[in-house]
């Protein structure tokens, strides 16, 4: 069935594509699982679209498929809440208006169980710290597609520091371009590219088992 749907994702074949998204909720699918093999069809895509096989007409489509597809599994994903275990905070950084990793990474920690504030897009780094005081959140969520979002990253982590908001608060950098130098960079505690595994990571953060999310 993975193969199925990030093979339809990859083709725009919008009708095998939602139609294997649906089965595989109807057999009981683990929703994590369907989120891993969406984001299969997405690196498939993004791949091609760098070799320029694909242009940003194809890009454009493929976020719109893989957005219809996640409207199917949010309400699974939220059935499996048991208790709030946790907040985090995220946003994409000043600089970046890209959200779509922002907003799956979102949806998955939501259907975990954590309390998720999402600041939005091109948030300054003020924004983020008065959030922070504010919000108080375990954890705190950056999201980058392009690279002049790490100085705000950076401005945030230094900013908290300086005013004694760090010491408990767990920073995660998610997103395509970022790398273990940009956590080093920033001075965040976990990066990933991947939702899913952000999610088992912030489990670990809050002292919760990752179980289907193992890493």
């Amino acid at each position: 069935m993975s193969n199925i749907i990030s093979d339809a994702l990859v083709k725009f074949d919008r009708d095998v594509f939602l139609e294997a998204v649906k089965k595989a909720l109807n057999d009981g699918t683990d929703p994590m699982v369907l989120v891993r093999d969406l984001q299969e069809g997405m690196r498939l895509v993004g791949e091609r679209f760098k070799t320029g096989n694909y242009f940003l007409s194809e890009l454009m489509m493929s976020a719109d498929l893989f957005s219809q597809a996640m409207k199917l599994i949010e309400p699974k994903l939220e059935g499996m809440v048991r208790e709030t275990i946790g907040k985090i905070l995220i946003g994409t950084p000043k600089g970046d208006i890209h959200d779509l990793g922002k907003n799956i990474f979102s949806t998955v920690a939501k259907g975990a169980g954590f309390e998720v504030v999402d600041l939005g897009v091109d948030v300054p780094a003020e924004r983020f710290v008065e959030a922070v005081e504010d919000v108080k959140p375990d954890i705190l969520g950056f999201s980058a597609l392009i690279t002049t979002a790490f100085e705000s990253m950076k401005t945030v982590a230094d900013a908290l520091t300086e005013r004694g908001l760090r010491d408990d608060l767990k920073i995660i950098v998610g997103g395509g371009v970022t790398i273990d130098k940009v956590l080093t960079y920033v001075g965040a505690d976990a990066q990933t590219i991947d939702a899913v595994e952000g999610l088992a990571l912030c489990r670990k953060f809050v002292g919760q088992s990752v179980g289907a999310e193992k890493i």
